[in-house]
């Protein structure tokens, strides 16, 4: 909710994320991301705490980070007065969070780095907004030798925004490092399990063309589809992105067998139209048969109803199965099974599993720690 609020005010103060908003509003980007991180970190924890854990949680937690680049890129959008660079934005967000995913279901360990996204990376990114809070958004898409006079002397510097210098150390820095990390330990994995790479690699291949089949639509609409419409477009890849990230969480859940799994194609579905239509702006004078707005509206709603589906569908199946609510933590504490016996010493340690209510719970744990 909080970075849903971040990109619903950037969309209100500047909705082709090409004009500076008030400054206020960096100072809320800022404030609400730190708010999103801190209970993102937080979660776990209470989970923990209130013997909830499940693999529901996983599915949430890194189920809404999925849909959270999208929403901070738009966010970050605003305060960096990109406009279509905004897509890239989330693609740089995007690219190491699915690599990581990917990395995750082969080798069963979420690894990340000393310097990693989650920490050190949203933290540079509130700084971010803050900063332009008190500089203002023009900073970031003057030439980056007037920004940062330090690097005025670079000769190839001339002309470049600061924005897109930020993203060319970022892509060069951190997002090839981080994924080349994650290939390199599946490959460790794969080989030590003498599993087939192609396979492994063949779990990349529906995002790589989502990612080609948007960058194609664009490059054939007659209208600037990113630069018209960022919101549109950068929230329409980020549902589909989240289906493909969720189905793969999913699917390391289940213990599914490794490899590529056919229904991550349905995010694919919809955009064969969306080039057909396209096609027809070539074939009709630069006029399409459906206006592209709405051809990206449908795309919008075509996503958002598929995430839905399966974000619905799951959360019924696997609060079913567990017998757990979904948004509420069970009155009934279920103690871990374990029967042992003790036969070197001819005693028996017998463990019943009970079912505690939270009263029952909290005066047996008090009782225990005395």
């Amino acid at each position: 909710m909080f970075l849903l609020l971040s990109a619903s005010l950037g969309y209100i103060y500047s909705p082709q994320l090409d004009t500076p908003p008030p400054r206020w509003v960096h100072f809320a980007h800022g404030l609400l991301l730190f708010l999103y991180q801190t209970f993102d970190a937080v979660d776990g924890k209470q989970a923990r705490r209130t013997n909830s854990s499940s693999p529901l949680g996983e599915l949430f937690d890194h189920g809404c980070d999925a849909l959270a680049c999208a929403l901070e890129a738009l966010a970050f959008g605003s305060t960096a007065m990109c406009g279509r660079y905004t897509f890239w934005f989330w693609v740089i967000s995007a690219v190491p969070f699915y690599g990581a995913t990917w990395e995750h279901y082969f080798t069963n360990t979420l690894i990340l780095p000393v310097v990693n996204g989650p920490t050190e990376g949203l933290m540079l990114i509130y700084m971010a907004h803050f900063f332009t809070g008190v500089v203002g958004a023009e900073w970031w898409a003057q030439d980056v030798g007037k920004s940062i006079p330090l690097l005025g002397w670079v000769p190839f510097i001339d002309g470049i925004p600061t924005y897109g210098a930020v993203l060319f150390f970022m892509i060069v820095f951190a997002v090839i490092p981080t994924l080349t990390f994650n290939v390199q330990n599946v490959y460790k994995v794969v080989r030590m399990r003498h599993g087939s790479m192609l396979k492994a690699l063949a779990m990349l291949v529906p995002f790589g063309v989502l990612l080609a089949v948007v960058l194609l639509w664009d490059y054939m609409s007659p209208y600037d589809l990113i630069g018209k419409y960022p919101h549109m477009v950068v929230m329409g890849i980020g549902l589909a992105f989240g289906f493909l990230v969720g189905r793969m969480i999913l699917a390391h859940l289940c213990d599914e067998p490794k490899g590529l799994k056919t229904s991550m194609s349905m995010s694919l579905f919809y955009l064969p139209l969306a080039i057909a239509n396209a096609l027809t702006a070539w074939l009709n004078e630069g006029v399409p048969l459906v206006d592209d707005k709405w051809v990206l509206l449908g795309f919008c709603i075509y996503t958002g109803a598929l995430y839905l589906h399966f974000a619905t569908s799951v959360i019924h199946e696997i609060t079913t199965a567990l017998g757990i609510y979904c948004f509420r933590v069970m009155m009934i504490w279920y103690l871990q099974v374990h029967n042992t016996i003790k036969s070197n010493d001819g005693k028996m340690d017998l463990k019943i599993p009970t079912r505690w209510c939270n009263f029952c719970y909290a005066s047996w744990n008090s009782s225990h720690k005395r």
